[in-house]
């Protein structure tokens, strides 16, 4: 994947150097000098590009014409937002992520801006917050779908209603489909006739606003 990182503060660098161990083509845009210095002792040469964020030149010469995902994530918001309407609207790139460094500012961005996905740190914790109270003991696994969906563990409990029933005797929350059964180190991938059994780890996915549910059906959630 080519990915191009407008920003090269903490969250850029760190975002690269973990983008570049995975094996992806990272370049990396950033302008000021004491960031520049620091990225290029952490990182290959040729994946730090100087130049300034919003220089259409400058992207250009990081690659922006052939990546995949174009992330903006400078310390102001005005040059992110100059960054994702260039990279999605002069250049065609099919995914933008860009961070809004002031929760105020969120509201600007959006697909008409060309972003397709919009990072404010304090909303991310609020919402993890959120999440974490009313989940229980349901672990998130991975988000889906811009965060409509996600991908959850959740531990059988002792009292739960589903011990010793089959996964077709179930009234499962709508939208919510189980995926694999974990139980004694081994994977499990469920049918109809699967039961559970107290200590099953179930893997799930299921729509943000069924996940609750899910987890109260299967574990000990709060209500």
């Amino acid at each position: 994947m080519n990915v191009i990182i407008v920003g090269g503060g903490q969250v850029g660098a760190y975002l690269s150097a973990l983008l570049l161990k995975d094996g992806h083509h990272v370049r990396i845009v950033e302008m000021r000098e004491k960031q520049l210095k620091t990225l290029r002792h952490d990182l290959p040469e040729e994946a730090v590009v100087a130049g300034n964020f919003t220089d259409p030149t400058t992207l250009e010469l990081a690659g922006i014409r052939d990546a995949d995902v174009v992330v903006a994530v400078t310390p102001t918001d005005e040059a992110n937002l100059v960054v994702s309407t260039l990279a999605r609207y002069e250049f065609g790139v099919k995914r933008v992520i860009a961070r809004a460094n002031n929760p105020k500012n969120s509201w600007l961005f959006t697909a008409d801006m060309g972003v397709d996905v919009a990072l404010t740190e304090a909303d991310l914790i609020a919402h993890v917050v959120a999440e974490e109270m009313s989940l229980g003991d349901m672990m998130t696994l991975l988000k889906l779908r811009k965060g409509k969906f996600s991908l959850v563990q959740e531990k059988v409990d002792p009292a739960s209603s589903v011990v010793g029933k089959t996964l077709q005797e179930l009234s499962l929350p709508s939208d919510c489909v189980l995926v694999a059964v974990i139980r004694d180190s081994k994977l499990l991938l469920p049918h109809g006739d699967t039961t559970l059994l107290v200590g099953d780890e179930v893997l799930a996915i299921a729509h943000v606003s069924q996940a609750q549910a899910l987890a109260a059906m299967l574990g000990t959630a709060a209500q």
